[in-house]
């Protein structure tokens, strides 16, 4: 049986809407997890909050497994993914700050990070009409933020001198994937306008 890929992330070749693929709901569904996170770490339940923590990676990878090799990538899944991720991301690193001062750093950074990637890539698909996934460099600051995460969940008596050596590793790699994905998006946007212009 043919597989149907799924173009615009709502219908396929037959025009059978989509929205609710295994892919998204599986991100939806760690969007979910965050309050119940952040409900555990407030309480002190360190090892549960850790075990959801390692459920919302499992889920990411799972979900963009499935999604490469069952043709369900889809442009909303494209945008829905790196804001489960995102919201993961500060939802933990604000709890974390409230016991560890260092990590104001990476939050403030992913803020500058977002708010800046972001209106550099809605300029590339102003002018594409693409939405593309995360680079390797994404999936490598996002593995190394978790890792990091999840060390100083588990571990709240962590050492300064480490704490501080896997923030930094974490915010070395931030500055990387920031300077990267602008570069990409400008690119993008500054060859798309020449092909705008050279059509008409």
């Amino acid at each position: 049986m043919e597989k149907k890929k799924i173009k615009d992330g709502f219908k396929d070749d037959n025009g059978k809407w989509h929205f609710f693929t295994v892919p998204n709901i599986l991100t939806i569904f760690r969007i979910l997890l965050i309050p119940l996170f952040v409900y555990l770490f407030i309480k002190d339940y360190d090892i549960e909050a850790f075990a959801i923590l390692v459920l919302s990676g499992v889920t990411d990878v799972v979900d963009g497994f499935i999604a490469r090799h069952y043709n369900m990538v889809s442009a909303v899944g494209k945008a829905l993914d790196p804001i489960a991720d995102k919201l993961t991301q500060v939802a933990m690193l604000s709890c974390l700050m409230t016991k560890f001062v260092s990590m104001w750093v990476p939050f403030l950074l992913m803020i500058f990070k977002e708010f800046f990637s972001g209106i550099s890539a809605l300029v590339a698909i102003k002018y594409t009409g693409e939405v593309h996934g995360a680079d390797w460099h994404g999936k490598l600051t996002t593995f190394s933020l978790y890792t990091m995460m999840a060390l100083h969940i588990i571990w709240p008596t962590i050492p300064s001198v480490l704490s501080n050596v896997l923030v930094g590793c974490c915010v070395g790699l931030m500055i990387i994937s920031l300077f990267l994905y602008n570069v990409k998006n400008i690119t993008m946007a500054k060859d798309g306008k020449k092909k705008e212009e050279n059509s008409k």
